[in-house]
Formats: structure tokens, C-alpha cells, sequence
């Protein structure tokens, strides 16, 4: 088997490098994960600094549930700087409007997109850990175990996920989005198990794994010292992927009625109240929804750097510029001696 050409000019850049090193580099050098992982990273500290968390105050005055005196028609007191065609920037007292009874938006959408993060992670660190486990048992041991692994994951690929996760956020979204987070990831696992089962099939067939065994390694050593590490791209790559799968459904499942219940908050039940505002007073629905895409988009982003750094044939194919470049700085630090002709033998 002969191994694919490396990318012109980056087994220069590589050489001597680790595994993590490489991955961190490539992971850099990817404009659409930094974007993501910046826009990921402040709004995650907007949203936990402003309105607080855990029981720490937050720096913004309001908060996301007491009604108060309706300003100005509850119009949003932000104003874009002049440079942008509005009045001076200015961020008042409201600067995402208030609804009908007065609570302050910026609040309530802040309050939102914690749940929607505080799901994303627990959703995502469940589906993991059941992914990894069922697909690891089953490309492991092969057999039976394989057949009853793969085939109660087929079981649960055949549900509607949006009518289970109705079912069970129904049951769940009371008690809170904890455990709603808890019914998603018991049922979002399925694709991430089916990857590592393919790995697993794969990579209990090399060297290293009969060296192991030689050695008196036990089978679940094997699979967490050896095998597990190898796999770890494919489950960092989907489980990130996922991540912007659990928003969607946890915001659509609220929007519906059967996720996060009153008077809890959630930024798909703040676009389900508001709607009925739309025509009247939009910004109440517009704010919600674009920081569902903003976390949505930005989670994508990363996964599809990751995806790239850890595996390098999704890159994309140099141009011929970049190539010629590439070609031209391997001719000038290519070593001398290499030009040099060889002596003849009656020399």
C-alpha cells in the first residue's frame, strides 16, 4: 500500500513534530474554527458573566424574570456608531427592548443561550461517553456482542429523534434542563457509536494490539491504553459536530412546548412567546434566533476544523500558486552538496 503525497511544503513544516502539535497547528492555520472558537467564546462569556450563574451575580442590572416599567414602547435602546448609519453607538438601559410586561430582553436571551450551552455540554459528554462504550465493545469483541450492540443501536436510529426527544423532554423538561439535556444524549449517540465500532474493526487488526496482547494486556486495557487513543479524532470531530445537533434540538423541542418549561427560559421558548410579536415588535424574536445561529454556526465551524486537522485528506487542494511557491522554496534550501557533481573515478 503506498501512502498518499503529503500536501506540498508541509512535511517540512511537520517534521518532528507530535501527533497534538500537528493537530494544534492545523487546527491555527483554520480561519472558519478560530472564527467559530472567538464567536463560541464570547458569547459563552457574555452570557454566563452578564447575568450570573451558579448563584454569582451577574454585572447587568436586570435580570430575567422580574417585570418592571415598559420604556419607550419597549424598543431597544442599542445604537449603532455613526460609521454605521445610527445615532452614536449607545447601549441604555435596554439595549434588546423589553417585552409586553417589561422584562428586559438582553436578560432573557442571555438566560437563554446559557441553557442552550448548559445542554449542549451535557448532551454531548452523555453521547460520548455511550457512543464510545457501545461502539467500542462491539469493534472490539466482535461476535455476539457486536450483533446485540449494533442491533439495539439500528433500534434506536429507527425512532423519530424529535419524537422521542418530544416524549422524554415532555417528562424531563419540568423537573429542568438538566435533565432534558440527559433524555437528548440518551438518544444522540447512535451515530458516534457506529464510527468507533469502525475504528475499533480496523485498529484491533494492527501490530500493536497483538503486541499487547503478547504481553498480557487485558482486553479493556487494550482498548482504553491502545485503541481509544488512536480513535480519539473521530470521536472529538463528531462529538463536536453534535454539539450544534443538541442546540437545534433542544431550541426546537422548546419552541414546541415539550423542552424547557416556564419559568425556566430558553431561547427557542423566548421565539414560541414572541412570536406572536413579530409584525409589532420584532427585535424580541430577531435576538433569540441570532444567537441560535451564532452558536449553531460557530460549533460547526470548529468541527469542521477539527476535522481537518486530524484528518489531513479533507484538506482542500493547494493552488497551483501555492504549489509553485512551495516547489521554489524546496529548490533554494535543497543542500548544496546535492549539486555538487560527482568526482570522476580518475580524478
Amino acid at each position: 500500500m503506498t501512502t498518499p503525497e503529503p500536501v506540498p511544503g508541509e512535511g517540512r513544516e511537520v517534521e518532528g513534530l507530535s501527533q497534538g502539535q500537528i493537530v494544534r497547528r492545523r487546527l491555527i492555520r483554520h480561519r472558519g474554527a478560530l472564527a467559530g472558537l472567538l464567536t463560541l467564546t464570547v458569547v459563552a462569556v457574555l452570557a454566563y458573566t452578564s447575568v450570573g450563574t451558579l448563584g454569582l451575580p451577574g454585572w447587568w442590572k436586570w435580570d430575567s424574570f422580574t417585570p418592571g416599567d415598559v420604556h419607550d414602547g419597549g424598543s431597544p435602546t442599542l445604537s449603532l456608531p455613526r460609521w454605521l448609519g445610527g445615532r452614536g453607538f449607545a447601549i441604555g438601559d435596554h439595549p434588546f427592548g423589553q417585552d409586553e410586561i417589561g422584562r428586559d430582553a438582553f436578560a432573557r436571551t442571555m438566560k437563554g443561550t446559557q441553557t442552550s450551552l448548559n445542554v449542549m455540554v451535557v448532551v454531548i459528554v452523555l453521547a460520548a461517553l455511550i457512543g464510545m462504550g457501545v461502539g467500542a465493545l462491539a469493534g472490539y469483541f466482535r461476535g455476539w456482542v457486536d450483533q446485540l450492540l449494533m442491533r439495539t443501536t439500528d433500534l434506536f436510529i429507527t425512532f423519530p429523534v424529535i419524537v422521542i426527544g418530544a416524549v422524554l423532554g415532555k417528562l424531563a423538561g419540568g423537573a429542568g434542563a438538566f435533565w432534558l439535556a440527559v433524555a437528548l444524549g440518551c438518544i444522540t449517540w447512535t451515530a458516534l457509536a457506529r464510527l468507533v465500532r469502525g475504528e475499533f474493526l480496523a485498529l484491533r487488526e494492527r501490530e500493536f494490539v497483538d503486541a499487547a496482547k503478547v504481553a498480557g494486556a487485558s482486553s479493556f486495557r487494550i482498548m482504553r491504553k491502545h485503541l481509544l487513543p488512536n480513535a480519539i479524532g473521530v470521536v472529538i470531530v463528531n462529538t463536536t459536530l453534535l454539539a450544534s445537533t443538541a442546540v437545534l434540538l433542544e431550541t426546537s423541542l422548546s419552541f414546541l412546548g415539550f423542552g424547557v418549561q416556564p419559568p425556566g427560559v430558553s431561547l427557542g421558548t423566548m421565539i414560541a412567546e414572541y412570536q406572536s410579536a413579530f409584525s409589532t415588535r420584532p427585535w424580541l424574536f430577531w435576538w433569540p434566533g441570532l444567537f441560535i445561529v451564532l452558536v449553531a454556526l460557530s460549533v460547526n465551524f470548529i468541527g469542521d476544523g477539527l476535522r481537518d486537522a486530524f484528518d489531513p485528506r479533507q484538506r482542500r487542494v493547494p493552488s497551483r500558486r501555492a504549489m509553485d511557491r512551495a516547489a521554489r522554496q524546496s529548490v533554494v534550501t535543497r543542500p548544496a552538496a546535492a549539486h555538487e557533481p560527482l568526482d570522476s573515478p580518475g580524478a
